[in-house]
């Protein structure tokens, strides 16, 4: 009997090694893959080619340059996202087993300390950009570091006027030239709108963010950009990416009464706002309906044009529809509220989350800011556009704009006005608790 149980025992201690030593082959083999890792991102045909911009007080390519691999063992930075077998070997080595069961501790204690957020402007978007990176800054509370895609004429006027902010150390941002595959950047090119598709090239262009949060330029924050940042923690371990449903209500919904290709969901996505764990996109394999293989994220995107350009109406987001219709494990949706447009109000206020908590981010499209049709939504760009930086947050931005509110309540939008201030009130009363606070 005790021959027996020293057998087990020896047989059990064997099984484990060899356990440890196939998750090290596995994370050596996957670090080696064709497309794979680093040689993917080092082959990659959309990086870009044309020169950088620093913003004042900010070295070219500071906290850009990838660390070492003992520094990003060391500080977990790669290896948060992803389960330990799935690390390249040189990234933690032995350590990687045990790293992985105090991993989502060490997040909750020690957060990122930069947030990236990345915008695409083109053509007669400069004021509608700088208007949302103001609103970015306003309430923000860890540093943000701005990456703007941008054509090289709007170059130099981003940097006179994002140099003249007043950033407190709080914000830096790299100007980048517009770019797509050498191959077919004429048809990304024409896609929807000018450089609207830019978007899609993020993952591959910034190779050494880990998370990114892209919005369009009509976008206008209301509460600190920290809390949508916050998201990525509620990810689950096959969730890449967060966006909010197109719409509320299916009645008026775009794709489900008219779209000619696979859509997410009932109503399809809205990829204004779109917080995305880049990490995980760069190695994750796509279930698609053009062929049985798997494909990254870099070899997806030409093959989903080719086959939907005639069916597409929408463009980029037609395609990250279609993407996560064959991925759906794959998508994080959050509420209406943090991509609040006016399909929300104008048949009828139809975001029960805005109603209960206020809106949290204001996505203007349509070009509402612009025009008279909606003058709600115009109101609250206005006011966000001149207020002075420094300026009382009451005074010069939230009591001048409820009176400009007040007057819109003959519009349906205006019926439920106070859905647009409700949250920014809180976020002031908030960020000055902060300041006596000292914080």
């Amino acid at each position: 009997m005790r021959r027996f149980v020293r057998v087990a025992l020896l047989c059990l201690g064997c099984g484990v090694c060899s356990l440890l030593y196939g998750f090290s082959q596995l994370a050596l083999s996957l670090e080696q893959e064709p497309g794979g890792g680093g040689e993917l991102q080092a082959r990659d045909p959309a990086a870009p080619g044309g020169r950088r911009h620093a913003g004042r007080g900010r070295a070219t390519g500071r906290g850009e340059a990838e660390a070492p691999a003992a520094a990003r063992c060391k500080n977990l930075s790669v290896s948060f996202w992803n389960s330990y077998w799935m690390l390249p070997s040189d990234v933690c080595g032995m350590n990687c087993f045990w790293e992985a069961a105090f991993r989502y501790d060490y997040m909750k204690t020690h957060p990122s300390e930069k947030m990236h957020l990345a915008v695409v402007a083109c053509g007669e978007r400069l004021e509608e950009t700088v208007t949302m990176l103001r609103s970015a800054i306003i309430f923000s509370i860890k540093p943000l570091q701005f990456h703007i895609f941008a054509e090289d004429q709007l170059h130099k006027s981003f940097k006179d006027i994002l140099d003249d902010f007043p950033y407190e150390g709080k914000v830096n941002y790299t100007l980048y030239p517009i770019t797509f595959p050498t191959e077919s950047a004429a048809e990304w090119k024409k896609l929807f709108k000018p450089c609207a598709s830019q978007r899609l090239f993020l993952p591959l262009i910034l190779k050494n963010v880990d998370s990114l949060l892209y919005v369009d330029t009509d976008i206008l924050f209301l509460r600190p950009v920290d809390d949508i940042w916050s998201f990525l923690r509620k990810f689950n371990s096959s969730q890449i990416a967060a966006m909010a449903p197109e719409h509320e209500e299916p009645r008026i919904g775009w794709y489900n009464r008219f779209a000619r290709h696979p859509f997410y969901g009932v109503t399809g996505i809205n990829s204004g706002v779109m917080l995305m764990n880049m990490t995980r996109i760069r190695r994750k394999y796509f279930k698609n309906d053009m062929t049985t293989v798997r494909l990254q994220w870099g070899e997806i995107l030409m093959p989903l044009l080719k086959k939907y350009k005639l069916n597409i109406t929408w463009g980029d987001q037609d395609l990250l529809n279609i993407m996560f219709f064959h991925n759906p494990e794959s998508l994080y949706v959050f509420p209406c509220q943090w991509n609040y447009r006016p399909d929300h109000c104008i048949y009828g206020s139809n975001c029960k989350e805005a109603e209960e908590e206020g809106i949290f981010i204001l996505h203007g499209n349509r070009g509402v800011y612009h025009d008279d049709k909606q003058p709600t939504f115009r109101a609250v760009y206005e006011a966000i556009k001149n207020y002075s930086f420094g300026d009382d947050l009451v005074h010069s931005l939230l009591q001048p704009l409820e009176l400009e509110l007040q007057k819109t309540m003959h519009t349906y939008c205006g019926r439920v006005y106070k859905v647009f201030i409700k949250q920014l009130r809180k976020s002031i009363r908030d960020l000055y608790d902060r300041r006596s606070k000292g914080r």
